[in-house]
């Protein structure tokens, strides 16, 4: 696919790694008509993306300056680090991001306290062991709270906290004057929905609240819990 054929404004990506993350990512932004290249040491990694690939699919290492000036990186929009290894992703990440100027990059890294510390230094994060174990616990401990996102100064957080129901019928403002805290968003039928003043909880939802490491449990007993007055 030629750079600005038939592409979003000639949006282009350099993502490093084609495991099932990269190679996903690869063809779901060719099918957004995103220019895309693909980075991977394994040329077979490629077979992942599949016939219909228009991009480029590059062998070699993602932070070697010359592979990634062949993918594009001197006109990249974005650059995504996915592979297995957190030293390759963040080196690359930072490579792309310091010397290259490409403005959006993200790096996977499997260390949390790594990632916090990538984090705190201006560059995104997905901690894939941290985020995934904690949508698991979400499934498997339905009365639990968890963590859906923390600033990169690691002080705020969202989390997911269950509501009683006799809050039901409520103004989300009476919820966020008990708990002292704001309610960040809430599911609705499966749609993220910002409350406003006239906000009323309906039955289903869910709360997404801002909150500060110790507001979490304060917050959690006083939603879970019936309003005060409640009959």
């Amino acid at each position: 696919m030629a750079p600005g054929c038939g592409t979003v404004d000639g949006v282009h990506v350099v993502i490093m790694g084609c495991g099932r993350v990269g190679s996903t990512l690869a063809m779901n932004l060719e099918a957004r008509r995103y220019t895309v290249a693909v980075i991977d040491q394994n040329a077979d990694a490629f077979r992942r993306l599949g016939p219909g690939f228009g991009g480029q699919a590059i062998t070699g290492v993602g932070f070697d300056r010359d592979v990634l000036i062949q993918a594009g990186v001197e006109r990249a929009d974005a650059f995504a680090a996915v592979s297995s290894g957190d030293n390759s992703n963040i080196i690359s990440a930072r490579l792309a991001r310091e010397t290259f100027g490409v403005r959006r990059v993200v790096a996977r890294i499997y260390d949390a306290k790594r990632a916090e510390v990538y984090e705190r230094l201006g560059i995104p994060t997905v901690a894939t062991v941290r985020w995934t174990a904690d949508r698991i616990i979400r499934h498997l401990v339905p009365d639990g709270h968890a963590e859906l996102w923390r600033d990169p100064t690691g002080m705020v957080a969202i989390q997911d906290v269950p509501v009683h129901p006799e809050w039901v019928g409520r103004p989300v403002r009476a919820l966020e004057d008990a708990t002292g805290t704001r309610v960040a968003y809430l599911m609705r039928f499966g749609i993220g929905t910002l409350p406003t003043a006239s906000t009323v909880l309906q039955d289903g939802d869910q709360a997404f609240f801002l909150v500060t490491d110790e507001l979490v449990e304060p917050v959690a007993a006083v939603a879970g819990a019936p309003p005060k007055g409640a009959a």
